[in-house]
């Protein structure tokens, strides 16, 4: 027995009335209380080492997310212009580097069909009863060339139907084409209204119950329309936009255009044939530096961070592998080519957009060099800030995935997957000190209630003897 339990026995006392549960389990506590110590002093060592390399990951991580999000939403994210806001409403993509500019001549908007069909009388009017049906294609004129591609509407109609149901019908098809009821100077008309594009135009075609159709109100063949035999119930064409992008000819089905160099959108709103107007993209330069300041900051922030967390002594990430591999990547972060295309002169490096490193290791903004890139390469600088395959973010984030790898044992994931398998270990050891702690405490309770059992039976036949043996004395005198 060592002398933590000895102790413990010489400070209990033996015999009768003591509590032998609470005896086994002190006893079975001090037994193994040295190696629990041990354990969890490693324990909370690991812990620490765990919190240091996440809160490092997770600051790079959250730089690379920070930086994303400005170039996407905030003061970096690209923004065009256009010299005749009345012609367009203009937009970029996120992440694209949009430079230069370009001549917008729009001469003819995207228009959808519109058909006031015949009048009746009042706006719950009977239609008549039979199908009423859409067919899609493309009216020019008198003439309806079908969109073999797209399958016609039947809708079916009955008595009681009258233009504002069979409106609502329309509507619930879900066909492309919008109906509502007015009533004006003619009487209530249901009024069709198609998709914009040229290849959206319809024409309407009835099946009247009746046994003798009439195209008179009450009877279906009331409402059929074809531009053959229009009769003006057509109140504007479906067409395609039509406009010139730097001169290049193009037509598109809605006024909404995408698909346009350097992630260019348009809205056109009007025509402005012979008056081109300019597109551009607003200058970033206040922006990249109001980042390229935030950004040092942040590198920083994660320097000093490693330099606490990574120190030869006292600190818990002291010659761990994934702390030396963040370090080296920092130090080279400046120089390191995150533009590989760019052009003869272009700005290609962080250096480029100031980024220096001090002598400690810590980085600092030369201001002048930033300006200096900005005056000469200014679309260059902002096309590094895109959320592309290159560029400042990307180089970010993915250093911020590289040393996150678990998968990598020289990174600072893989020091967390490492030291979260060692206390994984210690946890198992634990449990099983503390299972045999457990074993140890039942097995002397037993014992010690056996022998305190004894003990009772001994100290009873001892106080039968002695009340014996006083009788006899008492006799003998």
């Amino acid at each position: 027995m060592d002398s933590s339990v000895s102790s413990l026995v010489s400070t209990l006392g033996g015999g009768s009335g003591v509590d032998m549960v609470k005896l086994a389990s002190d006893l079975a506590a001090a037994r193994f209380a040295p190696q629990i110590a041990q354990l969890e002093a490693r324990n909370d060592a690991l812990d620490a080492r765990i919190s240091a390399a996440s809160t490092l990951r997770n600051q790079l991580s959250q730089l690379a997310s920070a930086l994303g999000d400005r170039i996407r939403n905030g003061d970096l994210a690209p923004a065009a212009t256009i010299s005749n806001p009345g012609v367009a409403r203009v937009a970029v993509s996120a992440g694209s580097s949009p430079r230069g500019t370009y001549a917008l001549e729009v001469t003819q908007l995207a228009k959808q069909q519109v058909l006031a069909l015949s009048p009746f009388a009042a706006p719950g009017d009977a239609v008549g009863e039979g199908t009423f049906t859409l067919r899609f294609g493309t009216v020019n004129g008198a003439a309806f060339t079908p969109d073999g591609g797209r399958a016609q509407v039947d809708i079916a109609v009955t008595a009681s139907d009258t233009p504002e149901t069979l409106a609502g019908k329309i509507n619930s098809a879900d066909a492309g084409v919008r109906a509502y009821v007015v009533t004006g100077s003619l009487g209530a008309q249901l009024v069709l209204k198609g998709a914009e594009g040229a290849a959206n135009g319809f024409v309407v075609e009835t099946a009247s119950a009746a046994p003798v159709p009439a195209a008179t109100p009450g009877d279906l063949a009331y409402l059929a329309w074809h531009p053959v035999s229009d009769s003006g119930q057509i109140r504007q064409g479906a067409q395609d936009a039509a406009f010139t992008f730097d001169t290049i000819a193009m037509t598109s089905p809605g006024n909404a255009v995408s698909g346009l160099p350097d992630g260019l959108s348009l809205t056109l709103t009007a025509t402005n044939a012979g008056a081109p107007a300019s597109i551009g993209f607003a200058d970033r330069s206040a922006g990249i530096k109001a980042v390229m300041n935030d950004f040092v900051a942040a590198l920083n922030d994660i320097g000093n961070q490693l330099k606490e967390s990574a120190a030869p002594l006292g600190g818990e990430l002291g010659n761990d592998p994934g702390a030396r591999a963040l370090k080296r990547a920092l130090s080279g972060l400046s120089g390191q080519i995150v533009m590989p295309n760019a052009g003869p002169g272009e700005p290609a490096t962080l250096s480029a957009l100031g980024l220096s490193v001090n002598r400690d290791g810590t980085f600092r903004l030369d201001a002048a060099r930033l300006e200096e890139t900005l005056d000469q390469h200014r679309e260059g600088a902002a096309a590094m800030f895109t959320t592309g395959l290159f560029g400042i973010y990307a180089t970010i984030d993915d250093l911020a995935r590289t040393i996150s790898s678990s998968a990598d044992p020289g990174s600072l994931g893989g020091s967390i997957q490492r030291y979260s398998d060692q206390k994984a270990r210690v946890d198992e050891r634990l449990q099983t000190i503390a299972d045999q702690q457990e074993q140890l405490r039942e097995r002397m309770t037993k014992t010690f209630i056996a022998a305190d059992r004894n003990i009772a039976l001994s100290q009873s036949t001892l106080s039968f003897l002695q009340a014996q043996v006083a009788a006899w004395n008492a006799q003998g005198n």
